[in-house]
């Protein structure tokens, strides 16, 4: 491959280690090490040619551009959004906190009609509103109930009380949006909050500056955590790398000197198991002997010949009269089916004769009661 177009591209790039230290700074994403672009050299030629197109995040410049551009009418279009938001979230709150200031203290007619003028404005603005499928469905859609906008703006207060609303509508959300302003300054900095007036509407005209500082600050040192982050985990890397080449060094040290000595610790081993068995036998075999000294004395052991004697006696016994009862069992099963029903025939008689026994027994022993 000719080294040409890629001398000629990388003509503002160094070489070497300088070269791959630009293309790991230009791509800090990118989970390269230095040791992967020194192994692969046509690999770090590209990436220092694509950084002549890219930035840091991937997108050529003319995507950058049209992406700055889309930024900036989004932002343009979310500012007007969120105007209009803090508006109607601010008449909002003022309708909310004259119904609880109603609550608890009497309120001038005048005041009151202007606040229930804007409550009802806001209502029947909301479901027209809502109302209109103009922007998302087809016009031939039924509407909602029969209703149309037409039959919504009947419910608007009197024209009268809407103008006197609308003249004292900006003087009352200058002042709640204000009071609001002042909230945030004193939350910003509680040490303002006993200032006068004058002073905390000039340093409410830099707030917005200093927070934009702050955010800027803000992002500046997320940009530095995410280097450092990065960094931190190129070292990580290159740490457990050389903490790896360590273990195994230190494994083929263990083992190489395991081998050596390892013959002579298993016998070794070997001998002190053989003399620990013996001992344990040998043990053993002494409490064996102690405990039947123990428990076996001159009197148990004649007691015990004694008893055996009586047993065997009375085991021949058993066992002639076994011999006997076997014999006259097979004579019995000489005599066939018949015989075994006298036999039923006579244990059933014999159960009888006992149970009548028993209950004369009982009933005599009732009556000499």
């Amino acid at each position: 491959m000719s080294t040409g177009p890629w001398s000629a591209n990388l003509s503002s790039f160094g070489q070497g280690d300088s070269l791959h230290q630009q293309v790991l700074a230009t791509f800090p994403l990118c989970d390269v090490t230095e040791d992967d672009l020194t192994q692969n050299p046509h690999f770090c030629k590209l990436l220092a040619t694509l950084a002549q197109h890219v930035d840091q995040t991937g997108l050529t410049v003319p995507l950058k551009t049209e992406l700055e551009k889309a930024e900036q009418k989004l932002q343009s279009q979310r500012r007007h959004w969120l105007r209009s938001e803090c508006v109607h979230k601010g008449l909002q709150e003022m309708i909310q906190e004259h119904t609880i200031r109603k609550q608890h203290a009497t309120v001038p007619p005048d005041q009151h009609m202007f606040y229930e003028t804007m409550e009802k404005c806001l209502l029947v603005s909301q479901c027209v509103r809502q109302l209109d499928l103009s922007s998302t469905t087809s016009q031939d859609q039924p509407s909602v109930l029969g209703l149309n906008s037409q039959h919504l703006m009947e419910l608007m207060p009197l024209e009268k009380n809407v103008q006197r609303m609308k003249q004292g509508l900006p003087k009352e959300l200058d002042k709640h949006l204000k009071k609001k302003c002042f909230g945030l300054l004193s939350y910003y900095q509680p040490d303002w909050e006993h200032e006068s007036e004058g002073l905390k509407n000039i340093k409410l005209s830099h707030l917005s500056a200093q927070l934009d500082n702050e955010k800027k600050r803000a992002e500046s040192l997320k940009e530095t955590c995410r280097e450092s982050t990065v960094l931190l985990q190129r070292q990580t890397q290159l740490y457990l790398s050389e903490m790896i080449k360590c273990i195994q060094l230190l494994q083929s040290l263990i083992l190489d000197h395991r081998l050596r000595i390892q013959t002579e610790l298993d016998g070794k081993k070997l001998n002190y198991f053989e003399g620990k068995c013996d001992l344990v036998l040998q043990k053993i075999k002494t409490e064996m002997a102690e405990i039947q000294v123990d428990t076996y004395t001159v009197d148990s052991i004649s007691a015990h010949r004694k008893i055996r004697e009586k047993l065997d006696s009375e085991l021949k016994g058993r066992q002639v009269e076994k011999q006997s009862l076997e014999s006259k069992l097979s004579s019995f099963e000489i005599l066939g089916k018949e015989f075994e029903a006298l036999a039923e025939e006579y244990c059933r008689l014999r159960q009888e004769i006992e149970m009548k026994k028993w209950a004369l027994k009982e009933f005599t022993h009732y009556n000499d009661k």
